[in-house]
């Protein structure tokens, strides 16, 4: 995250909210791909619901960034970029890997996506709180908490069954 003047707490939240927005548009736009690449029907229906859940994130972010008096345009989020596009070559191997292991690789490449957000939304919040933004700092710890949620969804999933039908297509 580049920032032109960076020299207040203030601005560090608005780039953080700018990265954040940036980093949902971005989602929204690979999880289709995701989901038609996933062969697990559970697999399909987690990351459809988060694709659901990710239009709520970018319209708290705007909520937040009016309250804060900023636009949340006008920013790229680079890691954002990159962690998708690790993702991208993932489901690119469709037809090479097991359908069980290209999904638990699926889940892997969300996973980073879910930490990313899950520091990224947490900073956000302490800082919205701190500078007074409640409203703002509320919203974005409600997103910080759903993507806790998803996170540990994703876990479940893995480790329930996912994982296991992967090491079971290697024998």
């Amino acid at each position: 995250m580049a920032a032109k003047t960076l020299t207040t707490l203030q601005d560090l939240l608005t780039l953080e909210l700018k990265d954040l927005y940036s980093a949902e548009q971005q989602i929204l736009k690979a999880l289709p791909e995701m989901i038609k690449a996933a062969t697990s029907k559970k697999l399909q229906a987690a990351l459809k619901e988060h694709l659901t859940v990710t239009e709520h994130h970018v319209e708290r972010l705007q909520q937040a960034c009016d309250e804060i008096g900023v636009s949340p345009k006008g920013h790229k989020c680079a890691a954002m970029e990159g962690l998708l596009k690790e993702g991208e070559e993932i489901v690119k191997q469709k037809g090479k890997a097991a359908d069980s292991v290209l999904d638990a690789a699926i889940i892997s490449a969300a996973q980073r996506v879910e930490h990313y957000e899950i520091a990224g939304y947490g900073t956000a919040a302490t800082f919205a709180k701190l500078l007074g933004f409640e409203t703002a700092g509320s919203l974005l710890g409600e997103t910080l908490e759903e993507e806790k949620n998803a996170d540990v969804s994703l876990t479940e999933l893995a480790e329930s069954e996912i994982n296991a039908e992967a090491v079971e297509a290697e024998a």
